[in-house]
């Protein structure tokens, strides 16, 4: 098959690689679309090293069932599919407590730290356990529903946060992730909503999708305009989504005493916390980590319309002109948030 292999940090080819081959209890897909995700570009150059090369890369993907291991059970060649980016054992604590996200022995699709290599969706086909498959509702396109796992990590962080009724909330950051995090929560009744983002074009999508107001981080006034709509107490609920120390320490200014900060940006590896701010407003911090069942609730939200995945699609582009997209979204060409490649 042909692969956009991961052959070197900052160097992917578009070459031949050897088909997968499936286990019995895994379904072999043939890649319709797969998403570039934020955490792919910056693995390409070594910077988290969650990607150590040789690696195919690539774990927000769609495509149609072409062979069934002897185990599988409900799922046939020709099926319509999209499938979490989890891998996780079934029989493991965590999974068996409702938390398989977080599971010892769970593995990423298109990822490659110190204990494993598992190769991703940047193919023509890829190998997808059973148990993580999701059948694609009618009228949800391939490109869609590769966004599906995006989406999912911002439900899941919203139903971690445990939003409430006409609460205020603030989203830091507004790529991706943090403009599906708008969307999730203005659907679930969300009352006043605040986007902060240092691009303009980002926070007109904000406003696009559901937002009330997007400010520029760099408004000194900021402070000031977030304390006048709500009630001069702070958000109910901040949603920091790029995960850099400015934007931690901004999400912790922002939130209410006693109100909740869920992290779900994770660029840097570590940053430094304002523990007395934490403290003395006895501020709840919360990580959010990746996807757990969300992803049923998601798709029917997609076939319902009540999720829009086109306004962040940037491009649709062939697999084998992959290389050039990375670069130019490594280079943070403006403008660009979501491109999806088509094996």
């Amino acid at each position: 098959m042909k692969a956009l292999v991961l052959e070197a940090y900052n160097r992917l080819v578009y070459r031949e690689w050897p088909d997968p081959v499936i286990s019995a209890d895994e379904v072999l897909v043939k890649v319709k679309a797969a998403g570039i995700c934020g955490s792919d570009v910056h693995g390409f150059d070594g910077s988290t090293g969650r990607r150590r090369p040789p690696l195919i890369m690539g774990h927000e993907a769609a495509g149609i069932i072409e062979k069934t291991g002897q185990n599988v059970k409900d799922w046939k060649a020709g099926d319509w599919v999209t499938f979490d980016s989890t891998i996780y054992p079934l029989n493991d604590w965590y999974t068996l407590h409702g938390m398989y996200n977080l599971s010892d022995n769970r593995m990423v699709l298109g990822v490659a730290p110190a204990e494993y290599t598992r190769h991703g969706a940047f193919a023509e086909y890829v190998s997808i356990p059973q148990h993580i498959l999701y059948r694609i509702p009618e009228g949800v396109s391939f490109t869609e529903a590769a966004m599906v796992e995006p989406v999912a990590v911002a439900a899941h962080a919203v139903k971690l946060a445990s939003v409430q009724w006409n609460e205020t909330a603030v989203v830091v950051g507004t790529g991706m992730i943090g403009l599906f995090i708008v969307q999730v929560l203005r659907s679930q009744g969300c009352g006043t909503l605040i986007a902060v983002d240092t691009d303009p074009v980002k926070r007109k999508l904000a406003t696009d999708t559901g937002a009330d107001h997007a400010f520029d981080p760099a408004d000194n006034k900021l402070k000031e305009t977030l304390l006048h709509l709500t009630g001069n107490r702070g958000a109910d609920h901040v949603f920091e989504a790029v995960g850099s120390e400015d934007t931690v320490q901004l999400s912790v200014e922002l939130v209410r005493k006693g109100g909740c900060v869920t992290l779900v940006g994770n660029l840097a590896p570590s940053v430094k916390l304002p523990l007395q701010s934490v403290v003395t407003r006895q501020v709840k911090l919360q990580g959010s980590c990746a996807i757990c069942g969300e992803y049923e609730a998601v798709l029917d939200m997609m076939s319902r319309g009540a999720i829009n995945t086109r306004i962040v699609l940037s491009a649709e582009a062939p697999l084998q002109d992959g290389a050039e997209w990375f670069r130019r979204l490594y280079n943070k060409e403006l403008g660009l948030i979501k491109v999806v490649l088509i094996p």
